[in-house]
């Protein structure tokens, strides 16, 4: 369940990863660990350990969903569940080549819309200055990003290609978890000044309005 930090605080989702062993997220990322050696992937739905590695590295989507739905107080379904269910509404797409392409925004909009109810909205064009707006009032937003956002310190190359669930703002302060965060503090109640966090923004993503 979603936790609450107060009478009018932000509601704090529950953390998923886009693998199942958060605390080992950084070791998969250096190439300590490879990705069907995480030991908790039976949790995720995956079919077998290959199809575990070779899709965690596309759901930071997923884990976004799941993450909202959560703060929601609705019960998630697993992350490959909810890759396949999406799969089949068009929000992933497995081009010839073997590549997936998504999460891909109007169907995951859409599927939060029919199968619970819950009002989403695709945002282009969105700038990082309107994003505390959006977040106002129990509002969250998906949010494109490059994903060297897990080093705040650092100049992304390019933005987006990467998706964090932002859940609110204290002032000009974004909040958000990090489904690909390489350590605890870059994953969960991450916080990064909007001016920051628009080096990394695509300008893009799926707002949940409160």
């Amino acid at each position: 369940m979603a936790a609450r930090a107060g009478p009018g605080a932000a509601v704090i989702p529950p953390f998923f990863g886009q693998w199942e062993s958060a605390e080992r997220i950084g070791d998969i990322l250096s190439g300590a660990l490879r990705a069907e050696d995480d030991p908790l992937w039976p949790r995720s739905g995956a079919r077998d350990a290959a199809e575990y590695a070779e899709w965690a590295d596309h759901l930071c989507g997923v884990a976004c969903l799941r993450m909202a739905l959560g703060a929601r107080g609705i019960a998630p379904p697993r992350a490959f569940d909810l890759a396949r269910e999406l799969t089949t509404r068009g929000g992933y797409v497995v081009q010839p080549d073997g590549f997936i392409r998504g999460l891909i925004y109007a169907p995951a909009a859409s599927w939060l819309a029919e199968a619970h109810g819950i009002a989403a909205e695709v945002r282009v064009d969105m700038p990082a200055e309107a994003i505390p707006a959006l977040v106002a009032k129990g509002g969250m937003f998906v949010a494109s990003v490059h994903p060297w956002v897990r080093w705040q310190e650092r100049e992304p190359p390019s933005r987006g290609g990467h998706l964090v669930l932002v859940f609110a703002a204290a002032g000009d302060v974004l909040r958000f978890h990090n489904p690909s965060g390489h350590s605890p503090a870059a994953q969960a109640d991450t916080r990064l000044p909007v001016a920051d966090f628009a080096r990394f923004y695509a300008g893009r993503g799926i707002w949940l309005p409160g």
